[in-house]
């Protein structure tokens, strides 16, 4: 039997997703040590791998099948794009894709007027803007505190990830606009679904009477 290998979200995500995978019986003592070096833990029992990589990059491993599933947030599946199933909402990690701004700028996008819009998802955004409300904008693509641009004057709106709020309430920002909900999801390569359909799938089912419980 080869081993399946795991992809997961470093950080909240991946000790969460590890959390889960123990209520199913499916361990990995090592990943948790917070000392370890290595890059790759391993399950011999069960026939897995585990490995922790940056948001934006487990849908690419997972693309190209240098892992079986991957665990990652939605906005991060949209965002990337890649060709992979997406399979299951884990139902943690929940929070919104919105357009976000000061109470002034609610005119502007409704009168689709062009404007500038900040994020760090200039995919969604386009998504969003380009093919939802049809509506020109300009995307300027941010690293660091999206909540800045439109107080700076850098941007009339942001789109970016809203759990509680807080933030922009601080900052004199409010939701003008929710694209979509998002939560953690997995994903699976398109490969490893048709070769290893029968792991894969009790993986999800057991994950799915997990959650029921």
């Amino acid at each position: 039997m080869r081993y399946l290998t795991v992809a997961l979200t470093k950080g909240r995500l991946a000790q969460k997703t590890l959390d889960m995978f123990e209520k199913i019986g499916i361990t990995c003592e090592e990943i948790r040590d917070k000392n370890s070096r290595k890059l790759i833990f391993v399950n011999e029992e069960l026939k897995l791998k585990f490995f922790l990589a940056k948001g934006p990059d487990v849908p690419t491993y997972v693309e190209y099948g240098a892992a079986d599933i991957g665990v990652t947030g939605k906005d991060t599946i949209m965002e990337e794009g890649r060709k992979l199933y997406e399979v299951m909402d884990l139902g943690f990690g929940a929070c919104r894709m919105c357009v976000c701004g000061p109470e002034s700028a609610r005119e502007v996008l409704r009168n689709n007027q062009l404007i500038r819009v900040a994020t760090k998802y200039p995919n969604i955004a386009k998504d969003y803007f380009y093919n939802k409300k049809h509506q020109t904008v300009e995307i300027i693509k941010l690293n660091g505190s999206i909540e800045l641009a439109p107080i700076v004057g850098l941007s009339e709106v942001i789109v970016d990830i809203v759990e509680t709020g807080s933030t922009l309430k601080e900052n004199g920002l409010k939701v003008l606009e929710e694209i979509c909900p998002l939560s953690a999801r997995m994903i699976v390569n398109q490969v490893s679904m048709k070769m290893e359909d029968e792991r894969i799938r009790k993986l999800i089912q057991d994950l799915r009477e997990e959650g029921m419980k």
